[in-house]
């Protein structure tokens, strides 16, 4: 496999190059590197790479005629011309398709392959209109320059080849082979510091051990990445496994997620704070999906008497009479839920019950709704609101279940016309919008709350 890298800085692969498997790599003939700097193909005496960005701006950006010049020295002629000496041509870049473990494979069953190293603020964006590049990125963080990641790139697809590890199967069973994490190792000494080797890795029974790698690789990549169980094949033997490791896990981080559907203060229609009535469909789905996702209680806040009386009502009917009787499953979500007078009663009953203060997590359709007040102004003394920039304390679903693992949380959940900014501004953390870009973005509360908790909570993350 040839391998030409395009780079302002060779040397830096000297040391990486020259250790470990992938020397052996090189003297066994299996892989080898070709260098192609772009100052040779420049015209100028000092050899210059790079200029000012037009439209201004910090930073430079790598000149187009040194890299085009190079790449057409390797047998690239156009945007759709592949150079068949060259192999595919792949551009590091931070706007690039992920790399992965499947590109890998690809990679490494090409007989030749081109990587293109930026420096600076990048290349010359006409760069792709000449060339047939491929974008590819190592993840969301930017480097010096491509250098690292086409390393990275170099022994990722490198070490697949036949011959290149002592064990042709080690890369079978690594992880991302099979969209899967791999498996924890253990060797020598049996115990260290109080810790064993887990008995069944002892035993000798080769079967019973090869069941236990796969279960625990299931259970790492549910736990750490259950995105990439979507593309796993999986047997019947690993549904079953799966189940019992959603069971467990998500049980434990829904008995920590508490939710609170309220009725005061929320925004009317004009903004302004107001309470609302109850709504039975509330009550009833709301109670089910917090039933279905294991959640530690439902809260119902709202001060108006009359609206406690309806829900009393509604309980006694579904929970302990004829309701109940006739439907058990309707009467096992119900019983979880508790009625109380405002979201200052909700948190004291949490740290109660846990012993420290649950985190508030807001949600909201529209987080550019009117914040706080601003100073009094004018002869009236109003009061005119301002927008409140809330992108710091959103976090991901993905983050909100893993803090679940270790803490409780509340998911406020506003009716009306959302969650008034008084109940925003205590809140530790919000929940992206379901539709943040969309035009039309207004489920009823109940759509949107099960929607939530399936992003928080579901089984595929």
């Amino acid at each position: 496999m040839i391998i030409n890298i395009i780079t302002l800085f060779p040397e830096f692969f000297q040391g990486p190059f020259s250790a470990g498997l992938m020397q052996r790599a090189v003297e066994k003939g299996l892989v080898r590197f070709n260098f192609i700097n772009p100052r040779d193909f420049t015209d100028d005496k000092r050899r210059t790479v790079d200029d000012r960005p037009y439209g201004g701006g910090p930073g430079m950006v790598m000149l187009l005629r040194p890299l085009a010049r190079a790449l057409r020295s390797l047998g690239f002629a156009g945007p759709y011309a592949a150079s068949p000496a060259a192999g595919r041509l792949l551009a590091m870049s931070p706007k690039g398709r992920p790399f992965n473990q499947a590109l890998a494979a690809e990679l490494a069953g090409a007989e030749s392959i081109t990587l293109l190293c930026g420096r600076y603020e990048g290349f010359d964006a006409r760069l792709g209109e000449l060339f047939p590049l491929e974008e590819v990125s190592l993840g969301d963080f930017v480097l010096n320059g491509g250098e690292s990641a086409a390393l990275a790139v170099c022994e990722a697809a490198s070490r697949l080849l036949p011959g290149f590890m002592g064990h042709e199967e080690s890369g079978l069973e690594e992880s991302f082979s099979a969209s899967l994490l791999e498996y924890p190792h253990y060797t020598r000494p049996e115990v260290f510091e109080g810790l064993e080797v887990p008995e069944i890795l002892r035993g000798g029974d080769h079967a019973a051990v090869a069941r236990w790698r796969r279960q625990e690789a299931l259970a790492a990549t549910a736990r750490a990445r259950p995105e990439l169980l979507e593309q796993a094949r999986l047997r019947s033997d690993d549904v079953d496994c799966l189940r019992d490791f959603y069971r467990h896990a998500h049980k434990r981080a829904g008995r920590n997620l508490y939710l609170a559907l309220l009725h005061y203060p929320v925004l009317d229609k004009d903004q302004k704070n107001v309470a609302v009535s109850l709504t039975n469909l509330d009550i009833h789905d709301i109670s089910r999906s917090s039933r279905t996702y294991g959640l530690g209680r439902f809260f119902i806040v709202t001060p108006l008497e009359d609206q406690r009386f309806v829900l009393d009502k509604v309980l006694e009917h579904w929970v302990s009479g004829a309701g109940g009787q006739s439907n058990p499953d309707r009467r096992e979500a119900l019983s979880r839920v508790t009625a109380v007078n405002a979201l200052e009663d909700v948190v004291a009953i949490l740290e109660k019950r846990h012993g420290s203060r649950p985190l508030l997590w807001g949600s909201s359709a529209d987080y550019s709704r009117p914040g706080k007040p601003l100073e009094s102004r004018g002869r009236r003394g109003r009061k005119p609101r301002r927008k409140e920039d809330f992108s710091g304390r959103i976090i991901c679903f993905d983050e909100a279940r893993k803090i679940l693992y270790t803490r409780p949380a509340v998911l406020l959940l506003g009716t009306g016309h959302g969650l008034a900014p008084e109940i925003i501004e205590q809140c530790d953390h919000l929940l992206p919008p379901l539709r943040r870009f969309a035009d039309y973005n207004h489920l009823s509360v109940r759509s949107a709350g099960t929607v939530i908790l399936d992003r928080i909570l579901g089984e595929w993350g």
